[in-house]
């Protein structure tokens, strides 16, 4: 019961982590491309809807979530004047996308085999 308890505490933080790794892209993102007026606000909407297509495409289907992910950023993206093409914003999300879930999954991976649960 401890563990369970334990694996599902790490599963809440690796959950804000996901979250903190897709906002710090998605900042380091509209800085790269000259946004300077209210980037942590920006990048905070850009981030929330990013992750709500990641979490709704991991409902779904895992595959899901690379594809509602970067549709999700190029909408949000196209509300803000970022000087970038279509094509690159979904490219950019996919890249968000996949390196935050990588970086989280391994992360959690590493964790479960730490409390002995894999």
């Amino acid at each position: 019961m401890f563990y369970r308890l334990i694996t599902l505490v790490g599963g809440l933080i690796f959950v804000i982590v996901l979250f903190a790794l897709i906002w710090f892209f998605c900042k380091q993102f509209l800085l790269r491309h000259g946004v300077k007026e209210q980037v942590s606000e920006r990048a905070t909407e850009l981030a929330t809807w990013t992750f709500a297509g990641v979490a709704i495409g991991l409902v779904f289907a895992v595959l899901g979530a690379f594809i509602l992910g970067p549709w999700a950023f190029y909408r949000t993206l196209r509300g803000h004047d970022a000087p970038v093409s279509e094509g690159a914003a979904i490219w950019w999300g996919f890249g968000i996308v996949t390196l935050s879930l990588g970086i989280t999954a391994a992360g959690f991976l590493g964790f479960l085999k730490l409390v002995g649960a894999y």
